[in-house]
């Protein structure tokens, strides 16, 4: 039996061939792994959320946080930091309107 020795250009194609058929396959593999999970988490979100014991429904704490208006806006204080203590007011309540010279 005689073996055929390659030549370099021959064994330089094949590995040039090789490099690019192992590089078509990963790149396949990871556009179907994405497809994969993109379906998974497609079909995760159309489901309806289960109800369990003792879990507050939405549509309850919805109600309710547009039923709290106990302080309105206009009355709502606009120092959060003064309110706290932190910084000192900038309006004085008894601050007259025009100065006295």
């Amino acid at each position: 039996m005689k073996t055929e020795i390659p030549t370099p250009n021959q064994t330089a194609a094949n590995q040039t061939a090789q490099r690019v058929r192992v590089g078509m396959i990963g790149l396949a593999a990871v556009v179907l792994l994405i497809g994969l999970a993109s379906a998974i988490f497609s079909a995760a979100s159309h489901e309806k959320p289960v109800a369990t014991i003792d879990a507050p429904k939405a549509e309850a704490v919805a109600n309710m946080t547009l039923a709290n208006n106990t302080v309105p806006a206009a009355t709502a204080p606009n120092e959060p930091l003064a309110e706290l203590g932190v910084a000192p007011a900038t309006t004085n309540g008894a601050a007259p309107a025009t100065p006295h010279h």
